[in-house]
């Protein structure tokens, strides 16, 4: 929480009315304008707190009307309404006055971004731009000059293009971004930089225009708007300009790359007509204005959303206050007003989760407001981020936040309200004090004796003495820092800490060396001071005698802890063994570690709130369940302030916020999500986690820890609903302006205290039972439960065992909670405890020990926390939590979402609401029986529902209930709207209306009213109908009986078939005694299932129809005696395939077969299938394989081959399989087969069948043969096969050629046979190579016969005197070889003798198969012989030559 101090500018006597204000944009330096009644103006300097700078002063006797600062430099541009203008430096007040530019009055001063240019405009439009220095000096003339003719109302630069920015991407590269080290490396490109200022700007006149001015400083005129314009803002997202006129118009503008702008909005926006405004434009496109309303106005231009922040009277405000004024500090997100009244009212961004920063769904909380006097008419924040001058028409004032001081010592809270005010709260005696300082408080320090104030230059020391405050020494002292042991006072100055009197006097110097630096941070704990410098040196010092002594040695924690910055925290514990230490980083960002120095050791180790555990070389206990559990809560996080008990010196506290806000604007104790940890630090343990603990709603801040308190500051305005102070003073808000010093007031508590959570129900216990719990909270922590229990063993209150039960709770030690259990004699809750240890999760267990110890919000979490929603769901309904308990339930635990109904049904009835209680009876679908129960004492109201709800269930309840109260007439109707028909039926038969019934049964088919009504008609001998209505209930077994005993035998038989086989046999054996209907017997034997009864029946009466039904029914599951027998009945019967059918179902397959051969019966593939046994229990596997090559030779006589060859193959035997299937003259499963079995034999058998097929004109089955062949390892069948390939060639084509290369591949596998054979083979090897040498001779011929014929025909002529020529080489194919060339050569007489030495040898032969036809013409014509011959076997010409491929 903060204050704002207010200090008036210290204005030189005779000042006039200030008019205009501004802050440098970077220097906390405030320029102040003020004018006089006589028309002479001045321009002053002041500092952030008021003081004047004399040596600025400008005065003239003209009225200031412009001010602007430089951007970086202290030099500050002054307009005057004669056309002056001057520059003034701060702090040497050098002025320079520009040339005489200007004639009139100046409206505009603007600076560009970097400050380089100066543009200057006045009333008559000329307009100036002036070129100035890095220093801020001007150089030279005006570079350009404009004249516009109307007066120049704004200007604005527009911004740089986007270039690089060198300090985005160093950060980048810090972080390890690869693409921004690429573009800081020297081997990558160079690095491109935008321009460092945009140097066109844009600038309006009173004439609503609005022109543009470029880099080379040439002007356009851009756009024009209707009225003079107030306002320019140029819109950085959408590269846009917004105009905004004196009647409030807000246009928009696209500006494009030619420099052309397009309109795309324009809207009117709302104000009070005729005032004055005031606007304000955010970076985040956020428009502000203020017209003297009592609203400030907001625009959102990205998200085209607009809103309104009012002032709030309950927060002091007065009704009809308006706002004159605003101003906005983006840095802090506040938003700031002064209003007519005096006041500055402050609105704070406090963002929703889930929604970004400047999102219009962020909400604006008002602030208290600061009061100063006058109508505030003009506003700004400054510089630096705490500072806001306000001119109030009167004098300027400024306004500096400075953070609340509070401290707590020796049971007494001090808590600034004011600046100038403090509420003192004293614990021992419960009283409450208001001390009113006659200075500014910057800082506070109580003990239980005395309240000391200092503001930074004077220090007031106060004597606390009952409910009285008496000052007793004031002195001036400039020490920021202050602490008070005793009577002693210690004050910083460089390089020593002073320890003084109350009254001032220097009792003892406490000097630190130049290395050591400045004394800044003071801590006093018991009897030790720690100290910490600006070098990041501690020193710490025993307070404990006469004069402080050195406890250890300056430690320098630089050296220690890498990347410090500077120290924003120094507390030491109670018996001076370790320091615990808050820093900041070398970036200004606030570490999130807490360290610790052990004095002893002079070692430093940390706590790590961002990874939530210490420090890798501490200790710790192990990692339990509950240490895993609470660090989760505490990652991410950063410390904001620490403490140490004040006399416990192993328990520190520290209060934390989330890492995300830690460098937000915002004060960390304004956040919710604040942490309040507590950890043991000792030498042997390290850092151990004890407790985490948060911040309580309606709390301000942490403000120490004193066992068994947490003590901490509360907000101003809200009442603690947890405040557990000992005195309970309250009153409304303190309105009294001036209390005497120390005298008892009425306040708000200003400070709240919490007990720790091992002192909840024990704030007053003695001394002795506090050190107890203390360390048995230290050895539950670490783990040592022996210790812990022999540290509490002398401890007989049960309300100190009930509380250790509950912080078993906190800490999930179970093992602990029975023990405390057991001393508080709680045998329920240890019962239901023991129940609750079937749950499998932990935390359900330790949910039930917080119901028993009535921990109701730790439960409900702990069962939320492990998801155990049906738990949740019935603690819900057990704690009376049923709103909650229906929501589970329809959220989580739907399984249990009828029974949540029901059972929040039965607690309204119980309460009464019987109207509710219906809705959820309805909803749990329990209404039908439930509703009626409830409602039965209130008939009418019952009756109501009835008719309402038009259920079937209720319907009959409700007939039910009005028989049994006699109204038969009313029950029937409401019997039938229920369609319930046995109670019809029942009813009517009751009164007499047995016809009525019967229709209903028989209408309607109902099985339970059809067996009322056949009872009835039972009871009154009607066996007729009693026996259909039985039927019609399908109760045979009673219709059976009737018929039965009344001689109803034709009904019997039906009834019987339609039962069950028990009726069914019952009524066989009633026919069977009977003696008459035997077929009717043996039908129901056979129905009910026993077949051996029926055929015995049907054999003994000859009952052969009967019997044939039977046998259809018979199977492999049948009595194999009872199939040999009916099989028998069969073949004497010559129904042979039956038979057959039988005998394979009784496994007989011998037989069966036997028969199918004797009576050439058809084997089909199903019985085939049938007799193939595959189960070794039926037969050996021998007799499976005789029995399948039964069945095979069967198929074969049959002429089934496929078939055969099938169960050939299952019985093993491929050969005869292969036989079959050959039989089939199937080509194509023959091969298939053959390549399957891979069987020499099967190859060849295939082979040699492939044989008989056209092999010459398949080429497929030519290779087929040759591969079996080969495969069948018969090489001599092979060259067989060779040779009469060779022998087709030669005989059909001629070809010698193909043949020669046939009967080579022959010798070939002759060879390869010859190994293994006798001197028979050898022969035929000898004949093979005569017949291959003479056909090379005859093929040697031919082919010779181009080149040299005489040669070729005498090579021919010596082969016809090879004996055994034929059939190697055909005789016919020699001679007419000879033939041919002696008619080609003319010699027709030769070729002649030739033709007849050739039908000489082959007498038989038609020589037109040898010599061509046109040769035989030629000799005929010339010889004049007629040559014999048939036409018809002349082969054609055009016969085609197949290619053997026997290469």
């Amino acid at each position: 929480m903060a204050v704002y101090f207010d200090h008036r500018i210290e204005a030189p006597e005779g000042s006039a009315v200030p008019s205009h204000l501004t802050w440098h944009s970077a220097l906390p330096v405030l320029a102040v304008a003020s004018s006089s009644p006589t028309n002479e103006g001045n321009v002053d300097l002041y500092l952030q707190q008021g003081e004047y700078v004399e040596s600025c002063h400008v005065g003239r006797p003209h009225q200031p009307t412009v001010l602007r600062w430089h951007p970086t430099k202290p030099v500050l541009a002054l307009g005057w309404e004669n056309g002056e203008v001057m520059l003034l430096t701060h702090p040497s007040g050098d002025q320079t006055v520009l040339p005489n530019t200007h004639t009139a009055g100046i409206t505009l001063l603007e600076w560009s971004s970097s400050g380089s240019r100066l543009v200057t405009g006045d009333q008559t439009g000329a307009l100036a731009v002036w070129k100035v220095d890095a220093r801020g000096r001007l150089q030279g003339n005006h570079l350009v000059k404009h004249e516009y003719s109307k007066p120049l109302t704004c200007c604005i630069f527009k911004p740089a293009a986007p270039g690089d920015d060198v300090a985005m991407l160093a950060r980048a590269s810090v972080g390890g971004d690869e693409r921004a080290l690429d573009m800081f490396s020297w081997k990558g490109a160079p690095l491109k930089m935008g321009p460092q200022e945009g140097l066109a700007f844009y600038v309006s006149t009173a004439d609503g225009k609005v022109h543009s001015v470029d880099e080379q400083c040439k002007t356009s005129t851009l756009l024009s708007v209707e009225g003079a314009i107030k306002k320019l803002f140029y819109l950085n997202k959408r590269e846009a300009l917004a105009v905004i006129t004196e009647t409030l118009m807000l246009s928009q503008y696209t500006l494009g790359p030619e420099g052309g702008a397009q309109e795309y909005m324009k809207v009117k926006l709302s104000s009070k007509t005729g005032q004055n405004f005031d606007i304000v434009w955010t970076e985040n496109s956020l428009l502000i204005t203020v017209s003297g309303e009592q609203v400030i106005r907001l625009w959102d231009l990205e998200r085209d959303d607009n809103f309104s922040l009012s002032l709030d009277e309950t927060l002091g405000f007065e009704r009809g206050e308006m706002i004159n004024c605003v101003s906005y500090c983006a840095a802090k997100e506040i938003l700031a007003g002064g209003t007519s009244h005096g006041r500055i009212a402050m609105w704070r961004m406090v963002a929703q989760p889930g929604s970004s920063k400047g999102d219009t769904n962020a909400q604006w909380k008002l602030q208290t407001p600061t009061e100063i006097e006058g109508n505030v008419t003009q506003i700004q924040w400054g510089s630096s981020l705490n500072l806001l001058a306000a001119n109030n028409s009167n004098t300027v004032l400024i306004l500096c936040e400075h953070v609340m001081s509070a401290h707590f010592g020796q049971q007494v809270a001090a808590v600034q309200l004011t600046p100038t005010q403090l509420s003192i709260t004293q614990f021992n005696t419960g009283a409450q004090l208001a001390l009113q300082s006659d200075t500014h408080i910057k800082g506070v320090c109580v003990t239980k004796e005395s309240v000391t104030v200092w503001n930074g230059k004077q220090v007031t020391v106060y004597e606390l003495s009952g409910t009285a405050l008496r000052n007793t020494g004031a002195f001036p002292c400039d020490s920021h820092a202050v602490a008070v042991h005793g009577e002693n006072l210690y004050t910083v100055e460089p390089n020593r800490v002073q320890i003084r009197t109350p009254q001032g006097t220097v009792k003892q110097l406490l000097t630190f060396s130049k290395a050591e630096g400045n004394p800044v941070l003071l801590s006093v704990c018991q009897f030790y001071l720690v100290v910490g410098t600006d070098t990041a040196h501690i020193r710490v010092f025993d307070l404990s005698r006469r004069d402080a002594k050195a406890h250890c040695g300056a430690k320098n924690l630089a050296d220690q802890i890498v990347g410090l910055g500077a120290l924003r925290s120094v507390k030491c514990n109670a018996n001076g063994s370790q320091v615990s230490i808050l820093i900041s980083q070398v970036n200004g960002r606030p570490d999130h570690k807490v360290y610790f120095y052990d004095v002893e050791m002079d070692t430093v180790t940390h706590f790590d709130f961002f990874a939530g555990r210490p420090s890798s070389g501490i200790s710790h206990c192990e990692d339990s369940e509950r240490q895993q559990f609470q660090g989760t809560e505490l990652s991410g996080r950063c410390p904001v302030s620490h403490f140490w008990d004040e006399s416990e010196p192993r328990l520190f506290v520290c209060e934390t916020v989330p890492i995300s806000t830690e460098s937000s604007s915002a004060s960390p104790v304004d956040m919710a999500d604040v942490s309040v940890v507590t950890l043991f630090c000792t030498q042997e343990h390290g850092l151990l986690l004890q407790d985490c603990y948060p911040k309580p709603a309606g709390l301000q801040a942490l403000l120490a820890l004193d066992v068994p308190y947490y003590y901490f500051s509360c907000k101003p305005g809200e009442r603690d609903p947890g405040s557990t102070e000992v005195s309970d003073t309250t009153s409304g808000p303190p309105h009294q302006t001036q209390p005497s010093k120390g005298a008892p007031v009425q306040f708000p508590h200003m400070v709240s205290r919490r007990a720790l959570r091992e002192f909840v129900g024990l704030e007053t216990c003695e001394k002795a039972t506090r050190d107890a719990m203390l360390n048995f909270s230290f050895y539950l922590t670490i783990g040592d439960m022996d210790e812990a229990f022999k540290s509490i063993k002398l401890i007989k209150s049960k309300a100190v065992w009930e509380n250790m039960a509950r912080m078993c709770v906190k800490t999930c030690r179970l093992d602990v909670a029975r023990v405390c259990l057991g001393n508080m004699g709680n045998a329920r809750a240890a019962k239901a405890l023991k129940e609750a240890e079937a749950e499998p999760e932990p935390e359900a267990q330790v949910a039930m020990l917080a119901i028993q110890l009535g921990m109701l919000e730790d439960a409900e979490k702990l069962y939320k926390c492990c998801q155990r929603y049906d738990l949740l769901n019935n603690f819900y309904q057990a704690s009376g939590q049923w709103q909650q308990a229906l929501d589970t339930a329809e959220s989580s635990d739907r399984i249990h979402l009828r029974t949540t109904y029901y059972n929040y049904a039965k607690y309204l009835e119980s309460m009464g609401n019987k109207t509710l209680a219906l809705v959820y009876y309805e909803n749990s679908d329990t209404h039908r029986a439930e509703v009626p129960r409830m409602l039965q004492d209130d008939t009418s109201s019952l009756e109501i529902y009835v008719n309402k709800m038009k259920d079937k269930n209720i319907y009959k309840w409700w007939a039910q209930y009005l028989e049994s109260q006699s109204d038969m007439d009313s029950a029937l109707h409401f019997y039938e709207c229920a369609q319930d028909y046995l109670s019809l039926v029942r009813v009517h038969c009751y009164m007499g209306n047995i016809q009525k019934a019967s229709a209903i049964a028989n209408d309607t088919g109902d099985r339970a009213a059809s067996y009322h009504l056949a009872r009835h008609y039972e009871g009154h001998d009607d066996i007729k109908q009693a026996v259909h209505f039985y039927t019609r209930a399908q109760a045979y077994n009673n219709a059976i009986r009737l018929c039965k005993e009344n001689g109803l035998d034709d009904q019997l038989m039906n009834l019987a078939l339609l039962s069950n086989p028990e009726d069914m046999m019952e009524a066989a054996c009633y026919y069977e005694e009977k003696g008459s209907h035997m077929d009717r017997a043996v039908t129901l034997y056979h129905k009910a299932g026993y077949v051996s009864k029926a055929l015995e029946l049907a054999f003994a009466t000859q009952q052969f129809s009967a019997l044939q039904l039977i046998a259809e029914d018979l199977n492999e599951n049948s009595d194999p005696a009872l199939l040999a027998r009916c099989s028998d009945f069969f073949i004497t019967h010559s129904q042979y395939e039956k038979a057959v059918e039988l005998l394979v179902a009784a496994k007989k397959y011998p037989q069966a077969l036997e028969l199918c051969v004797t009576q050439n019966l058809t084997i089909t593939e199903d019985l085939a299938e049938r007799m193939t046994v595959t189960d070794s229990k039926d037969l050996s596997e021998d007799a499976r394989k005789e029995v399948l090559e039964k069945i095979a030779d069967c198929c074969m006589r049959q002429g089934n081959y496929h078939l055969a060859t099938k169960k050939y193959t299952q019985a093993g035997n491929k050969p005869k399989a292969m036989r079959a299937l050959l039989k089939s003259g199937d080509t194509e499963k023959i091969v298939f087969f053959a390549n399957v079995c891979r069987q020499k034999e099967i190859f060849i058998m295939a082979a040699n069948y492939l044989q008989s097929l056209d092999w010459r004109n398949d080429p497929e089955i030519l290779k087929t043969i040759i591969g079996f062949y080969t495969k069948g390892r018969a090489p001599d069948l092979l060259a067989g096969f060779y040779e009469a390939c060779a022998q087709v060639e030669i005989d059909d084509y001629q070809n010698y050629e193909k043949a020669l290369d046939a009967l080579t591949e022959a010798a070939k596998c002759l060879l390869k046979a010859k190994d293994s054979s006798g001197e028979q083979q050898e022969a035929r090897v000898a004949d093979l190579q005569h017949k291959v040498s003479l056909i090379k001779k005859f093929v040697h011929a031919r082919r010779l016969y181009p080149e040299n014929a005489d040669e070729a025909v005498r090579l021919c002529e010596a082969l016809l005197e090879e004996p055994e020529l034929d059939p190697a080489v055909r005789i016919g194919d020699a001679f007419g070889f000879l033939v041919e060339h002696h008619c080609q050569q003319g010699n027709l007489e030769v070729a002649y003798r030739k033709l007849e030495e050739l039908q000489k040898r082959l007498p038989s032969q038609n020589v037109r198969y040898y010599i061509s036809q046109a040769s035989l013409e030629a000799l005929q014509k010339v010889m004049g012989v007629p040559i014999d011959g048939d036409d018809h076997t002349v082969k054609e010409d055009d016969e085609v030559e197949e290619d053997l491929n026997l290469s």
